[in-house]
């Protein structure tokens, strides 16, 4: 995927507006909950300052109502924190789509982006406004490529020069490496509990990946398609025609679908609900599988430590029960132990990395939400195209 790199440029005297992520939680005072996102803005920031840019921060927060802002749409406690970070002063500026001056050496947020009229619907006229702002667009923000905004979109097409911010960047280079042009073999992890919301994926990646393993309730329905009981666990019998076509187009490309050989089971959903380990054929009709099982563990392990690429998606059971969390943390270690370069990305499996204490140990740990799995599925990102239509303009 080629576009401009933000890295790339000289930046000195320049007025360079940022599209951010910087929508984090906050509470009913104000503060915020997670900071994760203020950090990640960071190094395009610091960056900017530092070739003595006149910088221009701005992002969207929560779901305001165009034209009609409240106070708690407001991205002023991100801007006291990020001042506190910076150790530099920070100008929050309200109403700024009609013309603002910044000095060089200056950072100034500009209001939420979202309550501007014309954002939501990809403006081209508020595009254009904006762009006589700046000289460079930066888009730091891959958490929001899959929206056609003004700010993400629009913007991008608009500006006198549009780039990727060092964010952006890294994703995109992550999932280049794992998804585009993988090094073989590549293993692919899909879990979760409804294969229905991750058809796409699975049938993306099956085309892509030399092994496909499947796990959580989304493994049910593939065993199930393979001709075992699943007893009273989450299938989803309306797609077993589709897991049996994903399952033959592996094998007839010599490549293959992983499914559990032992699974942990329970006759009652509950986080101290007796844990009994059996083999898929073992299944009884009362039982509900929570996990993939001990041998199962081992011989992912031992299949991931011949991997070059491994992209994770997805826990393999109810790891937010310890009694059926060790499925997906012994998962977790093993990519972790792997040589391969590992990807990661989605909620819960951000969540299970953060249970396990995994995330330093990955190559790369994606925040992004519905736009990392748009581009697994293999979608066009309108926010990618934009910046690709820009290499060289």
């Amino acid at each position: 995927m080629l576009f401009r790199k933000f890295r790339d440029l000289d930046l000195t005297g320049k007025r360079v507006f940022i599209r951010a992520d910087l929508n984090v939680p906050l509470d009913d005072s104000g503060n915020i909950g997670d900071e994760s996102r203020i950090h990640a803005a960071l190094p395009a920031i610091r960056e900017a300052l530092a070739q003595g840019a006149a910088v221009m921060v701005t992002s969207h927060l929560g779901r305001p109502a165009e034209g009609d802002p409240q106070p708690e749409d407001s991205l002023a406690p991100v801007a006291t924190r990020l001042c506190a970070l910076l150790g530099h002063p920070v100008r929050l500026v309200q109403d700024w789509t009609h013309g603002l001056s910044v000095e060089a050496g200056e950072l100034v947020i500009l209001e939420n982006c979202r309550l501007n009229r014309g954002e939501k619907a990809d403006s081209a006229e508020l595009a254009a406004r904006i762009a006589c702002l700046c000289d460079v667009y930066v888009n730091d923000a891959f958490a929001t490529a899959h929206r056609a905004e003004c700010t993400t979109h629009a913007l991008a097409l608009a500006a006198p020069i549009a780039c990727a911010g060092p964010q952006l960047t890294a994703e995109l280079e992550a999932l280049g490496r794992a998804v585009e042009s993988p090094e073989q073999p590549l293993v692919a992890i899909v879990g979760g509990s409804k294969m229905s919301t991750k058809l796409a994926i699975l049938q993306n990646l099956a085309l892509k990946a030399d092994r496909l393993i499947v796990g959580g309730g989304i493994a049910n329905t593939f065993l199930m398609a393979a001709g075992f009981k699943a007893g009273r666990s989450l299938v989803e019998p309306e797609l077993l025609a589709e897991a049996r076509q994903i399952m033959a187009g592996m094998r007839g490309r010599g490549a293959s679908v992983v499914l559990p050989i032992d699974v942990v089971t329970t006759r009652e959903f509950a986080p101290q609900a007796d844990a009994i380990v059996k083999p898929v054929a073992e299944v009884a009709d009362e039982d509900m599988i929570l996990d993939i099982g001990p041998e199962t563990a081992a011989e992912l392990a031992a299949q991931l430590r011949t991997a070059r690429t491994i992209l994770w998606n997805g826990p393999l059971g109810v790891f937010e029960f310890d009694r059926f969390a060790e499925g997906t943390r012994a998962l977790g270690r093993a990519i972790a132990d792997s040589s391969a370069m590992s990807l990661a990305g989605g909620g819960d499996t951000i969540a299970a990395i953060g249970k396990f204490g995994l995330a330093a140990q990955l190559d790369h740990v994606s925040n992004a939400g519905s736009a990392f799995l748009e581009f697994i599925e293999g979608k066009t990102l309108p926010a990618l195209e934009a910046l690709q239509q820009r290499v060289n303009h």
